[in-house]
This record gives C-alpha cells, structure tokens and sequence, in this order.
C-alpha cells in the first residue's frame, strides 16, 4: 500500500532561479511537480520526504537552463491485488458503482456485489438489500478487496469486490 523509496529525477531550472536560494528553488520545484503525480512502475507520489542528494548542474546549450539530477524519498501509494482498503463511492449505476481510495478509482461490478442486494435506480441511484437495512450510494463508505489491478504509465485501475466476509458499507451517508 504505502512505500518510502528513493527516485531519482532530473531538473530543469530558470537562470533567475540561481544564487543563495538555488537549492530550495530546486526542492519546491521538485514538489510542485511530483508530489500529486502516478508513475505506473511505482504508483502515486503521495509526499516527498527528503532531498538525498542533488547533483553537479548542466547547462543545456542556447537555453540558460541548468538540469540538475536530482535523489530524493517519498512515500507512495500503490495497491496490490488481495489488498482490502476503504473507499468513498463516486457513482451508482446498474453494471456496478465506482468508488475512491484517494487518488485510485475501483469498479465493482454488480456480479461482486452480495446476491441479496439490488440495484435501485431513480434520482439517487443505489444497491440496496431486499429488507433495506443497507444501501450502497454516492458517497457512501464501503470496504472491498482488490481483485485485479491495471497499470498504465500514468495512472493505475482497479477492480474490486464487497462479496467477502467483513466487507461492504462501514458508513450510510443517509444515516439509514
């Protein structure tokens, strides 16, 4: 789920940037545009925790800007297949409902929903169970357990499940 690794990454960086604050314009621009970011190889870059090492600068020719080879740890996020986390339901409809764990969206089809439970369709979709005591809808809180994972260069898809013991809603936003 959550690693602390170390990656390495280039940096280019403005000629205007340079003098005493040369180190920590390379760190808040590192941040800015890693931290938020999903590589496929080793998942969502949830924070960066330290600078390892920054390397001698190259200027590349006829621009000014130096690249500057960058070392540094962060922790990121990336779920395995088997894996049970809790997710905030984003959408409803009859093939299944999507549903968030930060920055991973999961689909649960309606195959991986309990038989008892049936899909309600109408202005707030939902799948609710035949005496009503639960009811699967947007914002609605459930735990699943990952099935299957995707990953692409950017981004990371999985499929999950709420037919196992222990899973399913853990909060109704209704309050039902």
């Amino acid at each position: 789920m959550f690693f602390h690794i170390v990656l390495e990454r280039n940096m280019q960086l403005h000629p205007r940037h340079f003098g005493r604050n040369l180190r920590e314009s390379l760190v808040s621009k590192l941040m800015k545009d890693v931290e938020g970011t999903c590589s496929g190889r080793h998942g969502f870059v949830v924070a960066i925790t330290g600078i390892e090492n920054v390397g001698k600068g190259l200027i590349r020719d006829g621009t000014g800007f130096v690249t500057f080879p960058v070392k540094y740890q962060c922790v990121v996020f990336r779920p395995f297949k088997g894996e049970i986390l809790e997710a905030v339901v984003t959408m409803v409809n009859k093939m299944g409902f999507f549903a968030e764990a930060g920055p991973v969206q999961i689909f649960v089809s309606n195959h991986l929903i309990p038989d008892d439970m049936e899909f309600q369709s109408g202005d707030m979709p939902n799948y609710t169970t035949s005496d009503s005591s639960v009811k699967i809808q947007k914002d609605s809180e459930v735990r699943l357990k990952i099935i299957g994972t995707r990953v692409d260069a950017t981004e990371i898809f999985c499929i999950g499940t709420i037919k196992d013991d222990f899973l399913g809603v853990i909060n109704d936003p209704t309050g039902a």
